[in-house]
């Protein structure tokens, strides 16, 4: 039978019929979507004198069936992986590294986008734009470099590929094996009933015939160091925690993470930078390392104030270790605000805040519906679908949720699309949402905490960037935009969490269906912005070791990752002994597999943007049809198709200002 990725997917909008994939598909299905796409090039190659059309449009349409293998594939490597998927990961990952730089480096093609370039002041804004980026990319991928220099880069290229492929499956699997084992119910005294359950059923699943499996999440703090009584739990929690990836065994990844951070420094020495980081961020909004350097650098002393301030008062009389500053901060938040976290989560059922917070509030704001399509599945049987339409009834496309945490899944969350938005091609959007939320016993309900709430409207915020994506070129779609611009929107969406005509709908007990009290609420409310100096210096500590992998150059010799984290921290004044990064290197997905090298500051460099939106939307009457309609068209829409920050400044009217985000950060 021929191969189920040759062609395109009969299902609504595109959807891939997983239904009809093996993991015997997708190395054929690769091999012949790089043959495919090696012809195509070759093609608009020897197209005749080149134009828009014959050169640059012509790119845009080339390499179908490698997008949608793609797609599919790392779809799945993050989300329900296997052995044989990570064999395949293994061995295609410097395969699609040489083949992008075979495109990229291929002198033929680059003149025939410099001739384009050079003439294409005819063409109209978006047009335009796309020549200056195909320009643009086709430069910083060393399409100038001599024919010895970019032989040595695409040897970088490759290896650089695989080793974070290889950092990535060894965080997976020494995630898998750090989750504590515990046999004695006593030591789980402060979870909740639906949090031990959930635990009794990770150990069974986990092949374990007794007991309970805490299980890791991605960053630093997990999330049951709140409420667990057993000091000695905790400590094992969290010393199970920090240890990821340095532990001397098959899944250590300190050799990774000097092989890498070397390599990104030759590799940006090759193509004309000081440093990775110089690299990466001239190609973002922040444009320097020195104005990233800045904003970090003006943010860190009064977050370290706020962090040694809430230690001293978390501290009390007793001692204070790293492994009980969740569990005092939440007696602290009881006894001042007279809240308990636990007493929330009754009112936050999964199913009802989304229905009833996160697509209602999309509804009220762009007057979109969703309706489930139940006849469509995905690659697990927890994926699940909702058909978009717009306010006219016209559709927009499909979105799908993946939310409960598996042994098959990396951590964190993620929104990514198996089909992206495309006038040229006559795609609508297909985007996905991943969370891991660790899924109850059968039966039971998915019972939330305020933060995995947070985090699904902050995904679906996400979601909207690409369903919302009103462009002619694929290379613009969706949330193809700087690295520290695509936080933005999703950040504004975590807004309507707390607006309480959002609120009052979803926040229902999941038994009585009493909504959540009005004096729960206002406490809630009231508490929003404590732990703020905790929250912002793990931030901070894990932006700034970043930066300081990444303007590592060539002539720096590191040979100890722990001690060069240690020094880097202490030379930027973020060191607190109580407090480690939301990420260690070890453990650093985002920047050492996940894209974000150099560029962890994206979320703070966002949440600029952010907490100035949210201030306009609130001078402007917040939850109304007319704001959204303004931030869809100005902004979701717009995709990479106009620069971002012209894109912020025709939605707000001026450049963005820092006292929004110092106002909330309590950073003033």
């Amino acid at each position: 039978m021929a191969n189920p990725f040759l062609r395109p997917s009969t299902l609504p909008y595109g959807l891939p019929d997983f239904a009809s994939f093996t993991d015997e598909d997708y190395l054929p299905a690769f091999e012949q979507g790089m043959a495919e796409q090696r012809a195509e090039v070759e093609a608009i190659i020897a197209a005749g004198p080149p134009t828009f059309a014959n050169a640059i449009e012509a790119l845009e349409r080339s390499g179908g069936t490698l997008g949608r293998v793609s797609r599919v594939f790392f779809t799945r490597t993050g989300a329900h992986t296997s052995p044989r998927i990570e064999e395949v990961r293994a061995v295609v990952a410097p395969m699609l590294a040489a083949h992008s730089d075979a495109i990229a480096l291929d002198p033929r093609l680059f003149a025939r986008i410099q001739a384009v370039h050079e003439a294409r002041e005819d063409l109209d804004p978006e047009s335009t734009r796309l020549v200056e980026r195909h320009h643009t990319d086709a430069v910083r991928a060393g399409a100038e470099l001599g024919d010895a220099d970019k032989e040595r880069l695409t040897a970088l290229n490759a290896e650089l590929s695989s080793l974070s492929t290889t950092f990535s499956a060894r965080l997976l699997t020494g995630a898998n094996a750090a989750a504590v084992h515990v046999h004695d119910p006593a030591k789980l005294d402060g979870l909740s009933p639906g949090a031990i359950s959930a635990a009794a059923a990770a150990a069974e699943a986990r092949g374990h015939t007794s007991g309970f499996l805490l299980t890791m999440v991605l960053p630093t703090n997990q999330p049951v160091l709140d409420s667990l009584t057993d000091r000695g739990l905790r400590r094992e929690v969290f010393e199970a925690s920090v240890g990821r990836g340095s532990g001397g065994d098959e899944h250590d990844t300190r050799e990774i993470v000097l092989r890498i951070t070397a390599l990104r420094a030759e590799r940006a020495r090759l193509l004309g930078y000081p440093t990775h980081a110089a690299y990466v961020i001239e190609d973002s909004t922040a444009g320097t390392v020195d104005a990233v350097a800045a904003m970090l650098a003006d943010l860190t002393p009064p977050a370290m104030r706020n962090a040694d301030a809430e230690a001293v008062e978390l501290a009390g009389a007793g001692v204070l270790e790293p492994w009980d500053w969740a569990f005092a901060a939440e007696r602290v938040r009881r006894e001042r605000f007279e809240i308990d976290a636990a007493l929330l989560r009754p009112y936050l059922e999964l199913e009802s805040v989304l229905e009833h917070g996160v697509f209602h509030a999309a509804e009220q704001l762009y007057g979109i519906q969703l309706h489930p399509r139940h006849d469509l599945a995905g690659y697990h049987p927890d994926v699940r679908f909702w058909e978009v339409f717009d306010v006219d009834g016209t559709p927009i496309g499909l979105f799908g949720g993946d939310y409960y945490a598996r042994e098959t899944k990396r951590g964190g969350a993620w929104m990514n699309a198996l089909v992206g938005q495309s006038f040229l091609l006559d795609e609508k959007p297909v985007v996905m949402n991943t969370l891991n939320i660790t899924k109850p016993a059968a039966g039971e309900p998915t019972l939330l905490t305020i933060d995995e709430v947070r985090t699904l409207f902050h995904e679906f915020g996400h979601a909207l960037h690409g369903l919302f994506s009103a462009v002619r070129y694929p290379t613009f779609s969706g949330t193809s935009v700087p690295r520290d611009f695509v936080e933005f929107p999703s950040q504004v969406n975590e807004m309507w969490l707390e607006r309480p005509e959002i609120l009052a709908r979803y926040a229902k007990h999941h038994e009585t269906g009493e909504p959540l009290p009005a004096e729960l609420l206002a406490k809630l409310l009231a508490s929003r912005t404590y732990g703020e100096g905790f929250r912002t210096t793990e931030y901070l500590a894990a932006s700034l070791l970043d930066q300081a992998w990444h303007t590592l150059t060539v002539d720096d010799t590191v040979d100890d990752v722990l001690a060069f984290e240690a020094q880097a921290l202490r030379k930027a004044g973020i060191a607190h002994p109580l407090i480690p990064p939301r990420y260690r290197s070890t453990y650093f997905n985002h920047v050492f597999a996940g894209g974000y090298s150099a560029g962890y500051y994206s979320y703070l460099w966002s949440e600029v943007l952010d907490a100035d939106t949210v201030e306009w939307f609130e001078e402007n009457g917040g939850l109304k049809r007319e704001n959204g309609d303004r931030f869809r068209r100005e902004l979701l829409s717009k995709g990479g198709a106009i620069d971002a920050m012209e894109a912020y400044r025709n939605f707000r009217g001026r450049n963005p200002e820092i006292r929004p985000l110092l106002e909330r950060r309590t950073l003033l």
